[in-house]
C-alpha cells in the first residue's frame, strides 16, 4: 500500500512493481511499474501527462519527472516538474540489478497503467501458498501488453535520483 500525495494531501493506493526488461540491443531498461487505484489515477495521468510523458507506444520520451532512491528503497515517483510526488506507504526495495539497469541507461522508465483488474504482478501472490511464479509472469504480461495495445498505458523516460 502507498499513498499518492500532491501537497494538497491527495492520498489513495499505489501498486509499485520494479522490473529489469531485457531488450535486443544496448544494456536491460529499468522499469517501475505504477498503478493507483480508480480515484487517483486521473490526476496520476494528468500529472504523468504535464511531466511530458505518452501513450506507450515506441520509445519514451524523456520527461521532467525523476524516481528518488535512497538507502536501498524507492523515496517517490516526483512529477510535473517536482510540484508533486507519489510516496510508497511501505519499503520497495530496489535491487542492485534495477539500479545498474537505470545507470547504465542513465534513466528508467516509469510505466503508468490502468486501475486495478490485473492480474497479481510478478511480486504478488495469486493464492494462498503462491501460484507458479513463471504463470503469473506470463498472465501479467499478457494483461500488460493487452492494455498498451488499446493505448490505456502512459510511459515516460525519467533519470533516477540517489541511490548509486
Amino acid at each position: 500500500m502507498a499513498s499518492g500525495t500532491d501537497g494538497g494531501g491527495a492520498q489513495g493506493p499505489v501498486v509499485w512493481a520494479l522490473v529489469v526488461r531485457h531488450v535486443a540491443h544496448g544494456p536491460p531498461v529499468a522499469e517501475l511499474i505504477v498503478q493507483v487505484g480508480t480515484d487517483l489515477h486521473t490526476e496520476l495521468v494528468e500529472a504523468a501527462i504535464d511531466s511530458g510523458f505518452v501513450v506507450a507506444a515506441g520509445e519514451p520520451p524523456v520527461t521532467t519527472g525523476a524516481i528518488e532512491v535512497a538507502d536501498g528503497r524507492i523515496e517517490r515517483l516526483v512529477l510535473v516538474g517536482g510540484r508533486q510526488g507519489w510516496e510508497p506507504g511501505s519499503r520497495v526495495e530496489v535491487s542492485t540489478r534495477w539500479l545498474t539497469a537505470a545507470e547504465e541507461r542513465g534513466e528508467a522508465v516509469v510505466v503508468i497503467v490502468p486501475p486495478p483488474t490485473r492480474p497479481a504482478g510478478p511480486d504478488e501472490s495469486v493464492e494462498p501458498g503462491g501460484a507458479d511464479p513463471g504463470a503469473r509472469v506470463d498472465a501479467f504480461t499478457r494483461w500488460l501488453e493487452a492494455h498498451r495495445a488499446a493505448g490505456r498505458v502512459l510511459h515516460g523516460a525519467v533519470p533516477v535520483r540517489g541511490g548509486w
